[in-house]
């Protein structure tokens, strides 16, 4: 049986993956240092029914501390690193960058470091799609990459370059994800689509950045755990595949369809555009099918309906009150 280590495995996309991959027999070391970034109830409430998996073992700590690290990788007999640990947040980035050089930047060359160490056969990073930064759209994994408009994409990018690098001097095979906004249950309270269905239902104003009219390409988890799991097991030297839907929504539509699900109307209140936000966000994914046989299957209407469906049935720890 294959272990996989998947650090950050108490987050929202971390613990659905978890679950994932015990359903497919493998077994999961989950490292994660429950953060204060948002609740860590949240995370823990995340992790209940895959603590009762035989094949589940939980460690917290940090992707800082080096010994913990090497006494994991040599506890364990690990094949695979699925790397999700970060500190999230474009506009957190911006208010204290030197956080995002720690974890996102050294973390991940930390883990690199054991990779290195222990052999192992395969290192799945997540990257974001702010690595794109002030790109057109359709976001192509070919294309040059000029700006990143936050500490938070610089660092990611950072990331997988490190990535690449290991790749080339030690041989680890490499594959670095561009999630674009994954949205679906357990998403984190401070992302746009669960704040706006919590504030909507319960009838408090929303904030808006700009008019309403920029629009983001997103990615319902379940897709995101397909090509995760795809990429795990491809057998390649170092690659680089966007994870979205490839279909865009504006954030007023995005609104729209949250209303719709509540039966509720949103009190809008419009705001200043905030620095670091990219104005558009849309993935080209011919690569990702072609590589992965990625194809997402859920549409942003049938998601918002799902994350609504998952809310409303959720207890108020999970909804972060």
């Amino acid at each position: 049986m294959n272990t996989i280590l998947v650090t950050g495995g108490a987050g929202f996309i971390g613990s659905n993956l978890c679950e994932g991959l015990l359903k497919q027999n493998y077994k999961v070391i989950n490292l994660d240092n429950f953060n204060d970034y948002y609740s860590p109830l949240i995370k823990r409430s995340n992790i209940v029914n895959a603590l009762y998996n035989a094949n589940y073992t939980l460690i917290e700590g940090s992707i800082l501390d080096t010994e913990l690290l090497d006494n994991i990788f040599k506890s364990f007999n690990i094949d695979k690193v699925i790397h999700l640990a970060a500190i999230a947040g474009v506009r957190n980035s911006i208010e204290n960058p030197l956080e995002y050089v720690d974890v996102d930047i050294k973390g991940t060359v930390n883990l690199l470091e054991a990779c290195k160490k222990y052999k192992i056969s395969k290192f799945v990073f997540a990257s974001s799609s702010s690595v794109y930064g002030a790109n057109k759209n359709p976001f192509n994994e070919e294309d040059h990459l000029n700006l990143q408009l936050s500490p938070y994409a610089a660092s990611k990018y950072c990331g997988e370059m490190f990535c690449k690098t290991y790749n080339l001097l030690y041989g680890i095979p490499i594959v670095c994800l561009r999630f674009f906004t994954v949205y679906g249950p357990r998403q984190r309270p401070d992302m746009a689509i669960h704040k706006f269905t919590k504030l909507i239902d319960e009838g408090k104003e929303i904030y808006v950045y700009g008019n309403g009219e920029s629009s983001r390409d997103y990615t319902y988890i379940d897709d995101i755990l397909d090509g995760i799991i795809a990429s795990m097991k491809l057998d390649c030297d170092f690659q680089i595949f966007n994870l979205g839907s490839s279909e865009e929504i504006k954030i007023l539509d995005l609104i729209g369809l949250i209303e719709k699900g509540l039966n509720k109307k949103a009190n809008i209140h419009f705001i200043d555009t905030q620095p670091g936000d990219a104005l558009h966000t849309f993935a080209y994914i011919r690569k990702s099918n072609a590589f992965l046989g990625y194809s997402p299957k859920v549409s942003i209407s049938d998601g918002i309906a799902k994350f609504i469906d998952w809310y409303q049935s959720t207890t108020l720890v999970i909804n972060g009150s």
